[in-house]
């Protein structure tokens, strides 16, 4: 089955970076209402022309428009390089959708749009962007790039993940942000969409987070969950069988036996990820994946403004 007729069937729009478009420019037209009003939606970064300069990466629209001479910067005189880190162990394939679901309300459909929603202003902006993705396995390396055909491959990229692994594929997160950081030489914003679903231990965990801080990375951490059932463990009273994603494990219990303890402990483990961050200087940002994408936005645009 080819992945855009999957695509079609999950989401209204045809296709990712359309979607991720309509997200962006709804962001940016609501932009006069929030502290981001002096942030132009003509994001394209130009210099001023000086004499003795090639006229070949002259802009002619904006000169028609301002009457000025400017030149289009390029990739290599980008402003950011920002790399994308996407968890795709099995874990990321909850919920399970309805038919009439959109693919975001999963939580690898909702990192993969909000990659490409960054991918979209990154692109907007002339900043390069890269992306890896991890499981048991790293899945896949690009570095960070500015051009149409890389960020074509990126988008083509993601779109494949929204497609269910057949095989259970846990987390080896501590492995690969450790080899991750091996490769980020250039002084960059990385991203990191996961659902901190990992047997390892936090102190281990955050040894890793701290090495992708290295050469002075900015790292934000943005933690998907599905609030309803992850964190207010919100289901019927009748006997369930709930089943491990990752290890296939099974326990037969009644919701209410457990819920009480349950949302103890994930608001505990929530608190202690939030403070380990703020210790570490990692930005952490819960995200649900049932809210709209104004907050991995307003993140960002916060985190550039912070970057230099």
């Amino acid at each position: 089955m080819k992945i855009e007729s999957e695509i079609e069937k999950v989401s209204s729009f045809q296709h990712l970076e359309m979607l991720a478009n309509q997200v962006v420019e709804g962001f940016i037209s609501g932009m006069h209402k929030s502290p981001f009003h002096g942030f132009s939606a003509e994001f394209a970064e130009h210099k001023v022309y000086n004499a003795g300069e090639s006229t070949k990466h002259i802009d002619w629209k904006l000169f028609a428009k301002t009457d000025r001479l400017y030149t289009k910067r390029f990739e290599e005189e980008t402003n950011l390089r920002c790399h994308l880190i996407v968890d795709n162990s099995s874990s990321m394939h909850y919920p399970e959708l309805k038919s009439n679901q959109p693919f975001y309300e999963k939580k690898i459909g909702f990192a993969v749009l909000a990659s490409a929603v960054l991918m979209n202003i990154l692109k907007k902006q002339r900043d390069a962007v890269g992306l890896s993705v991890f499981s048991d396995k790293y899945e896949y390396y690009a570095p960070e790039k500015g051009s149409d055909r890389h960020h074509r491959m990126l988008l083509n990229k993601l779109e494949e993940l929204l497609v269910l692994p057949k095989v259970k594929k846990t987390t080896d997160t501590i492995t690969y942000l450790h080899q991750i950081a091996e490769k980020m030489h250039r002084r960059s914003m990385i991203i990191l969409f996961t659902d901190m679903f990992q047997t390892e231990d936090d102190e281990k965990l955050f040894n890793a987070l701290q090495h992708l801080k290295h050469n002075k990375h900015k790292v934000v951490l943005f933690h998907v969950v599905e609030n309803q059932t992850e964190m207010k463990f919100d289901f019927d009273n009748t006997p369930r069988k709930f089943i491990d994603l990752e290890s296939g494990e099974e326990v037969s219990i009644f919701a209410d036996n457990v819920k009480q303890e349950y949302e103890k402990r994930v608001e505990a483990y929530f608190k202690n990820l939030a403070l380990t961050c703020a210790k570490n200087q990692i930005k952490y940002v819960p995200v649900n994946v049932g809210d709209n994408f104004e907050k991995i936005l307003t993140t960002y645009l916060v985190e550039k403004q912070n970057f230099g």
